[in-house]
């Protein structure tokens, strides 16, 4: 079984609230967000881990952005959604953020199924299937020492 952790400096950049996905057309157009690196998350594809990924999260919790080698995702935990960006519209600042605009989400999610988003201990747990018969993604946040999710 192969895990990935990832960490990430903290810095202060400011960021504005994102939208949920069902808001996206009030966004106003072309406005930027800033997204921050996820400073410890694990992410499991077909139970290997990626050569290449890493997560990125805004103010609102359960909107992810998670890039998996080449590709970008938008990820809804809470409407159980997942988006394909287009790789251009978002653009990397320096070693741990992004900046990317709600109003370039696609208007329609990628296939997925079997969604599971549970605690484990302390950590979130989110793992779904791409398409009927695809490949899984699993990933594991942590929870704040309430018990409510830190991203």
């Amino acid at each position: 079984m192969a895990l990935l952790f990832a960490t990430a400096s903290s810095g202060s950049v400011s960021t504005s609230v994102p939208y949920p996905a069902s808001r996206q057309k009030n966004a106003a157009a072309g406005e930027r967000l800033t997204w921050k690196t996820v400073e410890f998350a694990i992410v499991r594809y077909n139970d290997g881990a990626p050569a290449s990924w890493n997560m990125y999260h805004g103010e609102k919790k359960g909107l992810l952005l998670l890039r998996l080698w080449r590709r970008y995702l938008f990820l809804n935990i809470q409407d159980q959604e997942v988006y394909e960006l287009d790789p251009q519209k978002v653009k990397v600042q320096g070693d741990s953020n992004v900046e990317w605009s709600p109003s370039d989400l696609p208007s329609d999610p990628i296939e997925t199924s079997e969604w599971k988003v549970r605690d484990i201990g302390p950590m979130k747990r989110i793992k779904f299937r791409f398409g009927k018969s695809g490949n899984f993604l699993d990933i594991q946040l942590p929870l704040l020492i309430n018990g409510k999710p830190m991203y």
